[in-house]
């Protein structure tokens, strides 16, 4: 085990507790009551040590099953032999226990009370009743107790806690204690679903999960990959529960076993009534009323995972099919029954049904679960399923990380399909996977034009013209992508794939070409057209990103955080790929808001997911926006090894991420103090995008070479403010000319326009900039109150260490150029190094150096390390 289990998530139970334990009148104690493993004997001695901090005599005491055969056994390692009548033995005993010393009370802890032999439950009663000592007592709910450990409570000498199961956030800090690192969300909700919170569960279960290497640490985040098979010791523990269950009754317990939630009434045709009631009483067996009637499931999941695994294939495969053969009856099923029929028949005695298989997949694809879409479709294949179930075989496979048997599988349906439709929907998978997947932007181009020589009629080689759109937009064609778009969504009865395709090229050209204002209704379409099939309901988060990207450029940040957020609570991205990408659209939409440790955490662990799992695209301009984060966070070094690792994961098919690739190494040099150099890469960044036809990113990037203090771009952004739509282009072109003139009131203008759509980080550098302009015209109030909204803005920013911000917060006598060379110089670049960085001579670095020496009164470069504060 990595870590020590913390008492987590008990922080209110604690407080009742040791508040019950100094209580100056009424009772004096409690009883913590609570399923087995839920953590009361924890939490109880906790409090018991805190008793003994503060110099209270305590006793813990636990109970067991042997000891309740013996009178006092529970008292027995305490009070010794203890020899006479029983009444003088029962009074000593009390005394002894009642007795404190030099001590300032007795507290009396008993674990497992309900375990007590009578005669030890009667001594507790008198002890507590006569307040002879403070008593602690845990109990198992449901297990029959002594009648006088009953009266403790119910005649209300102790107040009685009964101690829930941790929720799902707190197993989660639990987990990330005892892992000492962060955790995967899937993997941490899975690992809540399994053990519903019980402490005891969960820490058998991570124990065997490290063993197995089923739970490991995978670039700083911990993740787990499903799997689960329980320990001896965790079997053993969990079958004590079901030891009370057996004859019919455990026939409920093993259907509900194999075959989840089932209502009460379809299990009536397979049991008979009186085995479910026998089984309801028991326990294990949970029944609640539901919309649809009675429903009957396992008291805890652990209860099925330890019946699987003792059941036998056999006999398992029969149960199923007999639930799959009563579901086979019902008069209609929604999407999750048919699912669940499909899977039961699986691994069921029954023959394979392909029809019902191929159904199922489009449920599972639909739901992101590509493992299960795989099993499904390939069964459906086996069945004789055809072209159809070959292509959603094909489409699990590539987004289930096999992309080369995807495209064996693909190419398989090309080879079946009989009509002009059926061979467009294979060209379109194919070649889209070859462009994604297999990143080759040039084959899949190829293969989509080789398709269209081979039809005759001009509307079915139309159907190309969505995903050609699409291409066009990743390959940074935004023009071309949107005439292609805008031809194809006006065709009539078109399949949910080819509308959405249409709208994904519209929604991302548009965003490129500054005509953000125009994305909403697309997008919108497409989310809702995407959701009613299984080949376009993935694709929906592609284009919520190019939503993002869109909305972010023009300004319009807050609106597409709530944006990134309604879409991601609106879908059940929980399974590994889809969770990772919902992971990283959040983050992004954070660092556009400028909030940047919450934007670097979500990077973080949707890049190492990503990592090695992902060849769609993702990682790659994840990545990108993680550098960006880490940069602006000050943290050189992560930020360089993520453009490091950007570089091994670049997908040639997503030429259109250059200008945010050459902005993160912007960012980088401007931190690592060379601005001149970032200008230039922003510089760089807005030529590509011009050429490119992408407007809005050159707008975007020559507003961050502003942000680095360049005063020369102001003509170029006003002339490009009518071009894109949105607040952000005319902010910025107030931004650059209130710069160029140095101007403070302009500078705080345009920090406010930023504030205003929801840009803290540049608001909070136009706010540093500005103090900088009052400074240097000797308007010390007026700096202080620019300098305090810079301030106040970074706090919000979450510590971001920008240039400009730096700048504010040390304000030095020194030039740009002067603080240019000596952060470099503090950044250990020798003089030869800064001349190349800075494309200058060697003498003018040194005359600068020389300069800005006298300024500040040190010329080592240790001493700048000490003024620019670079520890």
């Amino acid at each position: 085990m990595q870590g020590l289990w913390a008492l987590t998530g008990r922080a209110e139970e604690l407080a009742v507790v040791q508040g019950s334990l100094q209580r100056a009148g009424g009772p004096c104690g409690i009883v913590l009551s609570g399923a087995a493993g839920v953590g009361k004997t924890r939490l109880a001695q906790e409090a018991v040590a805190t008793a003994e901090a503060r110099g209270a005599r305590t006793y813990w005491l636990p109970a067991t099953a042997c000891s309740q055969e013996i009178p006092l056994g529970a008292f027995a390692a305490v009070l010794g032999d203890l020899e006479g009548d029983p009444f003088s033995v029962f009074r000593r005993a009390a005394d002894v226990l009642a007795e404190p010393g030099r001590h300032t009370g007795v507290v009396v802890g008993v674990d497992d009370a309900h375990l007590l032999d009578n005669l030890s439950a009667a001594l507790l009663l008198q002890l507590v009743s006569q307040r002879r000592v403070t008593t602690l007592l845990t109990m198992r709910s449901g297990e029959p107790a002594p009648d006088a450990l009953a009266a403790i409570w119910k005649e209300g000498h102790l107040e009685r806690l009964e101690i829930q199961p941790l929720c799902a956030s707190e197993t989660g800090d639990l987990l990330e204690r005892v892992l000492d690192g962060p955790v995967d969300a899937r993997s941490a909700r899975a690992l809540f679903a399994l053990t519903r919170g019980n402490p005891l569960y969960l820490r058998h279960v991570v124990h065997g999960e490290l063993q197995s290497s089923r739970l490991a640490r995978s670039d700083g985040v911990w993740r787990w990959q499903g799997g689960f098979e329980a320990s001896p010791e965790l079997v053993d523990l969990v079958g004590r529960s079901l030891s009370s269950v057996s004859g019919p009754a455990r026939d409920v317990l093993d259907l509900l076993a194999v075959g989840g939630v089932l209502d009460v009434d379809l299990l009536a045709t397979i049991v008979e009534v009186r085995a479910l009631e026998a089984a309801e009483a028991s326990g294990v067996v949970v029944v609640d009323q539901t919309a649809d009637g009675l429903c009957a499931q396992l008291g805890h999941p652990m209860y099925g995972e330890v019946r699987r695994g003792r059941i036998g294939q056999v006999r398992a495969r029969r149960l199923r099919g007999a639930v799959v053969n009563a579901m086979s009856q019902r008069p209609a099923e929604g999407p999750g029954q048919l699912l669940r029929r499909a899977v039961l028949c699986l691994d069921s005695d029954l023959p394979g049904n392909p029809d019902l298989f191929t159904a199922a997949a489009d449920v599972a694809l639909h739901l992101f679960d590509f493992p299960l879409g795989q099993r499904l479709a390939r069964a459906a294949v086996n069945g004789g399923g055809g072209p159809e179930a070959l292509l959603r075989l094909g489409y699990a496979q590539g987004f289930g990380n096999r992309a080369v048997e995807a495209y064996d599988t693909l190419v398989a349906a090309r080879a079946q399909a009989q009509t002009d439709l059926d061979q467009v929907r294979a060209s379109v998978a194919s070649a889209g996977h070859v462009f994604f997947m297999l990143g080759q932007p040039d084959e899949a181009r190829s293969m989509i034009a080789d398709a269209e020589r081979a039809l005759r009629s001009p509307a079915s080689r139309a159907m190309f013209d969505p995903l050609k759109a699409v291409f066009e937009v990743c390959l940074g064609r935004p023009r071309h992508a949107v005439e292609l778009a805008s031809r194809a969504i006006r065709a009539d009865e078109l399949p949910p794939q080819t509308v959405v395709f249409s709208l994904w090229g519209l929604v991302g050209g548009l965003g490129m070409l500054g005509r953000a204002d125009e994305i909403e209704e697309y997008g919108e379409r497409a989310w809702t057209v995407g959701a009613t099939s299984y080949d376009s309901s993935l694709p929906r988060l592609g284009i919520v990103y190019f939503e993002l990207v869109g909305l972010r450029l023009a300004g319009y940040v807050k609106e597409a955080e709530r944006l990134v957020h309604a879409r991601l609570a609106e879908i059940d991205a929980g399974l590994h790929q889809p969770a990772l990408m919902g992971q990283g659209l959040a983050a992004e939409a954070a660092l556009a808001r400028g909030y940047v440790r919450t934007s670097i955490d979500g990077l973080t662990r949707a890049c190492s997911g990503l990592a090695g799992a992902d060849t769609s695209g993702w990682a790659f301009h994840t990545g990108v926006a993680l550098t960006i984060a880490h940069a602006i966070a000050g943290d050189t070094a992560a930020a360089a090894e993520d453009a490091r690792r950007v570089e091994l994961v670049r997908h040639p098919g997503h030429v259109w991420v250059e200008p945010d690739v050459l902005l993160s190494r912007a960012w980088l040099a401007a931190v690592e103090g060379a601005l001149s150099a970032a200008i230039e890469i922003a510089h760089e960044a807005a030529r590509w995008a011009a050429v490119h036809d992408d407007v809005a990113h050159q707008m975007f990037a020559l507003a961050t070479a502003v942000r680095f203090g360049d005063r020369d771009v102001a003509g170029v952004l006003s002339q490009l403010a009518p071009r894109v739509a949105g607040p952000r282009a005319p902010a910025a072109a107030r931004h650059a000319a209130a710069l160029a003139g140095d101007d403070g009131e302009g500078l705080l203008q345009a920090s406010r326009d930023f504030e205003q759509m929801g840009d803290l980080l540049s608001a909070a550098d136009a706010a540093a900039q500005a103090a900088g302009a009052y400074q240097r015209r000797g308007r010390p109030g007026a700096r202080l109150s620019a300098a305090t909204r810079a301030a106040r803005l970074q706090v919000v920013c979450q510590g971001a260490q920008t240039p400009a911000l730096k700048a504010a917060v040390r304000p030095l006598p020194l030039t740009d150029r002067e603080r240019e060379v000596v952060t470099l110089a503090a950044h250990a670049l020798s003089n030869r190094e800064i001349a190349d960085r800075l494309v200058v001579s060697v003498r003018t670095v040194e005359g600068h150096l020389y300069r800005a020496s006298a300024k500040l009164g040190t010329s080592s470069r240790a001493g700048f390390v000490e003024v620019l504060d670079l520890h």
